[in-house]
């Protein structure tokens, strides 16, 4: 199997060779669930050429056949049902594809077999960056895949030396008894005739003083393999330490970290298959440990011979237990964590799964598993093993759930589908601390039994930190704590420390990775716009990125302070760009077609020097969630100067009313993006197709915009809105005032009967409304950017 295990990992190319292996011939699905089956066989030892091997390729097929049969009896329940007939289904094609040609079945596997593992040993020895040294993640599992076979093949040695023991143990108790029956045969000897007890009693004699010769020499050899063995057994212990060591404290916690990270949109933390085998396999590995020690320990009290052998037996079995002991408690995750930001009475999930249960048999009495929500505190207090008296700081209601077996997957695991949070008790917070700067954590927990309830285990395990609000106005400082969180959090803390300050570049990685997240893009931060971040974030002018690597941002400048002169954090202004271009923006992000992280200056600088009409969006720096239109243009108020013109900030409410698409569609005199493509070139595909002819004797109304200073002629001002502009075109250059003004608004609401159509002018209101909601000073006396 640990070829196809290997053969699974593989990418690019090296994979499309693999899956092309297959087909009606021989289906993916039959390597699959038999692949330990197929990989057990001897296929090298069957010759094509042979006509005469042809009676043990029929056995290989019949076997084959057999075994698809069995593993399709074996699916039960709902998941299992199409999967039964699927490979019934194969079981039945093969038979009737290979039964009169057997041999090409061989030829067909052989090629398969070969070619996987070709596939696998050059994906194996492919160099990183041509230096000739295996690729990291490749050697690690190539060491982890080989370890594991030098511990089968010391386990099957230890199996060999324990038969061969007890073979000679039971042999020598033979003898034994023989050396007694000898004894008891001298001590009768007394009732027989004096001459011919003479002669019995020489010849009785001479039998036991050999044979209690060999049994001494056999006690001393017995001992010696005794003690032999028991240090082969402490060999394999070291090496299954090791090898737990390898999987549990560094791989396992390497799954969790980039499970972490992917809550910060991070890639997938996948492997978690491929760990569940590992497991399995020391699982597999220990309990066979467990069983050979134990039988050796038997065959001591069968026979005891004096020496140190039964204390190295009883320590050598304390020890494996506590090692079988690591592994379940350490592979009972969480496959799917609850949400970071929990909001109360609201439904949420999660899965945990034990990555052993299927090899311990634990699904054989299936165990339950109760979720709790408890605080920092209560965590700290759980983990130093303190007892919490069974506090938790919530009710979650539906939060008790059996682990279920999947034979498809061969994984055990419990989903909670239906939980909610039905309240919070919540702890004295510290100073400047929020409630969504408070940390809780759900605590999974159950117990189950192993090997015939010779081995009982109590396990637990806690989620990623979650921090919980009663309103969706609370979200983005969560999202802040979480994010920040699981960005910093260093493996093995203290629930839930974290630094205070963090390196500035540390923190751009973190925002990057959520910025793309959130886009579903792989276009993310540039150094330009890290470099404008770090210029917002430390009120700083310099453009220079070295600048900013060694400085530190601490937590309060990232979500407690304001940003000068403003009523907002770094963090809250951040958030807000994301939720805005995600909603709306994120096709002409993803396009290229917005610039965004740029400031004022910045965007007159690059302006000035294009033809008029060139315009480029960027986010406000005064409004959160806001992105303007800045422009170059003649002043209409003074013949040959030219200006840079911001639009009044768009927010996600104008553009449920009217996309960003449309807006620059009506504006004719936005020419070209920049640096000079035309804009219907970039935005023409997100234009709204025109409105269809009148229905019914009704005509739908368009909403438009405009920009007073910048209305054509040509253009039908009686039947738009309009866009409200900075008064100042741009910060450095002063010209007359020119103030946005409300136009009479003369659209044909009314029908031909005078009536007003409710539906088709709701939009229409919809936008007036929104305009009637602006502060009037606001539109007079401030200058947004």
């Amino acid at each position: 199997m640990a070829v196809w295990i290997q053969a699974q990992q593989l990418q690019g190319d090296a994979l499309h060779q693999m899956q092309s292996l297959y087909g009606q011939h021989f289906p993916i699905e039959v390597r699959h669930y038999l692949a330990q089956w197929i990989e057990g066989q001897l296929w090298d030892s069957v010759e094509l050429e042979n006509p005469q091997e042809e009676l043990k390729a029929k056995r290989l097929l019949d076997s084959l056949v057999q075994e698809l049969q069995k593993k399709a009896e074996h699916q039960v329940g709902e998941d299992g049902f199409l999967l039964k007939i699927k490979l019934g289904h194969y079981a039945s094609q093969l038979k009737s594809t290979y039964d009169r040609c057997p041999l090409e079945l061989v030829r067909c596997i052989k090629h398969i077999l070969h070619t996987e593992k070709r596939l696998v040993q050059e994906a194996t020895n492919v160099s990183s960056g041509g230096g000739g040294t295996l690729d990291s993640l490749s050697q690690r599992h190539q060491q982890i895949n080989q370890a594991f076979e030098e511990l089968r093949v010391a386990m099957q040695e230890t199996e060999n030396e324990l038969r061969k023991l007890q073979h000679n143990q039971e042999y020598f108790i033979i003898q034994y008894q023989e050396n007694l029956h000898i004894q008891a045969q001298l001590n009768n000897l007394s009732a027989v005739p004096a001459e011919e007890r003479a002669q019995r009693e020489t010849s009785l004699q001479a039998k036991r003083a050999t044979l209690e010769t060999w049994l001494t020499r056999e006690a001393n050899t017995m001992q010696k393999y005794r003690l032999d063995l028991a240090e082969k057994h402490q060999q394999s212990l070291v090496q299954l330490r090791k090898q737990q060591t390898l999987i549990l404290d560094e791989e396992l916690i390497q799954w969790k970290r980039r499970q972490q990270l992917a809550g910060n949109g991070g890639p997938s933390e996948g492997g978690l298959d491929v760990l569940q085998s590992w497991c399995e396999k020391l699982a597999d590995l220990i309990w066979q440990n467990r069983q050979q020690i134990q039988r050796a320990k038997h065959l001591t009290q069968q026979l005891p011979l004096p020496g140190p052998i039964e204390e190295l037996l009883t320590k050598l079995n304390a020890d494996i237990t506590d090692i079988i002991s690591a592994l379940v408690t350490s592979t009972f995750i969480i496959e799917k964590q609850p949400p970071q930001v929990l909001k109360t009475q609201t439904k949420f999930a999660a899965t945990v799964r034990l990555l052993v249960g299927g090899k311990l048999n634990v699904h054989m009495n299936p165990p339950q598993v109760k979720a709790v929500i408890v605080s920092e505190q209560q965590a700290k207090a759980l983990l130093k093993n303190e007892s919490t008296r069974n506090d938790s700081s919530g009710e979650i209601l539906n939060n008790n759930c059996v682990m279920e077996y999947h034979r498809t997957t061969g994984t055990l695991s419990a989903h909670f589908r239906n939980m909610s949070l039905k309240r919070i008790k919540r702890s004295d917070r510290r100073g400047a601390e929020s409630v969504t700067e408070e940390k809780f954590t759900v605590l999974f927990e159950s117990q189950f039994s192993v090997g015939g309830n010779e081995l009982v285990f109590h396990v637990k395990t806690l989620s990623l930190p979650v921090v919980v609000i009663v309103h969706g106005s609370q979200d983005n400082n969560a999202t802040a704590t979480v994010l920040w969180d699981n960005a910093f959090a260093e493996p093995g803390r203290v629930p839930f420390i974290v630094p205070d300050k963090v390196l500035w570049p540390q923190l751009c990685e973190a925002l990057d990775m959520k910025y793309k997240a959130e886009m579903h893009s792989a276009r993310g931060l540039s150094d330009d716009n890290l470099v404008f971040l770090a210029q917002k974030a430390f009120s700083s002018a310099s453009v220079n990125p070295d600048d900013y690597r060694n400085m530190t941002m601490s937590w309060s400048q990232f979500n407690r302070e304001s940003l000068p002169g403003r009523n907002f954090t770094f963090w809250q202004w951040f958030d807000g760009v994301m939720e805005l271009m995600k909603k709306h923006l994120k096709p002409h992000w993803n396009d290229g077609a917005i610039m965004g992280f740029l400031n004022k200056q910045q965007a007159q600088d690059m302006l000035m020097s294009k033809p008029n009409g060139t315009f480029l969006l960027r986010f406000s720096d005064s409004e959160i969630g806001g992105i303007t239109i800045a422009w170059v243009a003649e002043n209409p108020n003074k013949a040959g100067e030219r200006l840079v013109w911001n639009l009044m900030p768009y927010t996600t409410k104008d553009f449920t009313i009217r996309s960003l698409a449309d807006r620059i569609s009506d504006l004719n005199h936005l020419l070209y993006l920049y640096p000079d493509r035309p804009k219907d070139e970039v935005f023409s595909k997100y234009y709204t197709p025109p409105l269809s002819k009148a229905v019914g004797g009704y005509v739908k109304p368009q909403i438009k915009q405009v920009v007073p200073e910048f209305t054509t002629p040509n253009s039908e001002t009686s039947t738009v809105n309009p866009t409200y502009m900075d008064q100042s075109p741009s910060p450095s250059v002063a010209h007359p005032n020119n103030f946005g003004i409300f136009p009479q608004i003369n659209d044909p609401m009314m029908d031909a009967d005078g009536e007003f159509d409710l539906e088709d002018t709701m939009d229409v209101a919809r936008h007036v409304e929104e305009l009637l909601r602006r502060p009037m000073a606001n539109q007079w006396d401030s200058q947004p950017s």
